[in-house]
């Protein structure tokens, strides 16, 4: 599996290789490289921005001939602490690429930014949001803190009893 932060905008090959490899790709949404990324987050609504950004990386790889692509909506990439929220909020949206989503928000900044702390005390909102993200059809889950993201997919398993709401076919 080839996880790429930067959803092919850094490496024009990047298509054509995971083609060649034939392996699971993660297209991850961003702007800009990890030094500009965060002066990049002027979106008119930024759902709609990142499921179109999204959907032309999406074409492009699939004309390299790439099919097996997990979406990640970018937590945390060229958005602001607001914008990762909303994205959470509509995160049923992008089923709409019939794909398995993967949400990435452990101990991230849109975590501990919101209480005034710090990566090593944002498990217990890692696992709130990972919570909310399983019950929108997250497929996968990107964890530093395994045991309790097994906990969180556990619980709600066991709450909803039918898997396939989750999307884990």
């Amino acid at each position: 599996m080839i996880n790429d932060i930067s959803g092919g905008l850094l490496d024009d090959d990047m298509p054509s290789t995971i083609a060649k490899l034939k392996v699971p790709y993660v297209l991850m949404h961003t702007r800009g490289t990890p030094a500009t990324m965060q002066q990049l987050t002027d979106y008119r609504d930024v759902t709609g921005d990142v499921l179109a950004e999204l959907a032309r990386r999406i074409d492009i790889f699939g004309m390299a001939g790439v099919n097996d692509i997990i979406v990640d909506p970018g937590f945390g990439f060229a958005k602001t602490v607001e914008q990762n929220y909303r994205l959470l909020r509509d995160l049923e949206a992008f089923h709409v690429f019939e794909r398995p989503l993967l949400v990435g928000v452990s101990r991230k900044s849109m975590i501990y930014r919101t209480f005034g702390t710090t990566p090593d005390e944002a498990l217990n909102g890692t696992t709130v949001i990972n919570t909310i993200a399983l019950m929108a059809g997250a497929s996968v889950l990107r964890v530093h803190d395994a045991k309790e993201a097994a906990e969180a997919v556990k619980i709600v398993e066991l709450t909803y009893n039918d898997k396939t709401w989750l999307h884990l076919e």
